[in-house]
């Protein structure tokens, strides 16, 4: 039995849970003496673009939002994972991926850094970072995390940052929870739960109000590598959810468990 775990947390929020895949343990925050290969949300490309560096610099962007002044001190100064970065780029290639490139000089951003921070405060573990192709659809996206899930059996930590629902930031604030996004997120848990992995593929014809829950899909994509990753076999289980405090952005923690 194979343990895999997957993040859905949000991008710009420190102090959320995120969860893993791996084939070593099915503990968050369990030590790992291998790299680290990182999907996250805010590197957006159209094609697939592994970083290669020595030691990662960290990047404050931050979509044009200005946040407070304390989080622009904080640095994540990991090494690098330049082999990583070489065998993502061979993986893919073998598996039909065209133009598969490595970028020599990008750091890491806040929706690497700032998780990483917490579960490993050491910085001492490398990392790369794969990008995402909004462009492109889930399929896609699926199709990447099957090509990578060899890297498992090497020791490699894969961990997806995304959101459960991400709206636009202009969407209107409630009191309670958004009905819309109640009903968007009841439906992916059940879907996940269930092991229905096509339907959430297919999001965009089978889920409710997912142009609302996900109008920017690169806040959604980095769910359908961990499941391509994680093996069509693989069990599902909800290990956090919870909401910000706009009530309709949602953080939600997925466990795979593959056998």
């Amino acid at each position: 039995m194979t343990c895999l775990h997957f993040t859905l947390s949000c991008l710009a929020v420190v102090l959320k849970p995120f969860t893993v895949h791996s084939n070593h343990s099915p503990h968050i925050n369990n030590r790992y003496k291998s790299d680290r290969e990182l999907r996250k949300a805010h590197w957006l490309t159209d094609h697939p673009i592994g970083n290669s560096v020595i030691l990662n610099d960290t990047i404050y962007e931050y979509g044009g939002i200005t946040y407070p002044a304390p989080l622009y001190q904080l640095k994540y100064p990991a090494p690098g994972a330049p082999n990583l970065a070489a065998k993502v780029q061979e993986l893919l290639t073998k598996s039909g991926f065209k133009s598969v490139h490595i970028d020599k000089q990008r750091g890491l951003d806040h929706a690497t850094g700032a998780p990483l921070m917490l579960m490993y405060p050491e910085a001492d573990i490398p990392v790369c970072e794969l990008s995402v192709q909004p462009r492109l659809d889930a399929t896609h996206h699926f199709n990447l995390g099957r090509a990578l899930a060899p890297l498992k059996d090497d020791g490699v930590l894969i961990i997806g940052s995304g959101s459960a629902t991400h709206p636009a930031y202009d969407a209107p604030h409630y009191d309670e929870v958004a009905p819309w996004a109640t009903e968007f997120d009841s439906w992916l848990e059940t879907t996940l739960i269930n092991g229905k992995y096509n339907e959430v593929n297919e999001y965009e014809t089978k889920a409710p109000n997912w142009k609302l829950a996900h109008p920017m899909p690169e806040h959604f994509y980095p769910l359908h590598v961990a499941i391509g990753a994680a093996g069509e076999d693989c069990k599902a289980e909800l290990i956090h959810s919870s909401w910000f405090s706009d009530n309709s952005l949602k953080h939600g923690s997925y466990k795979f468990t593959s056998i």
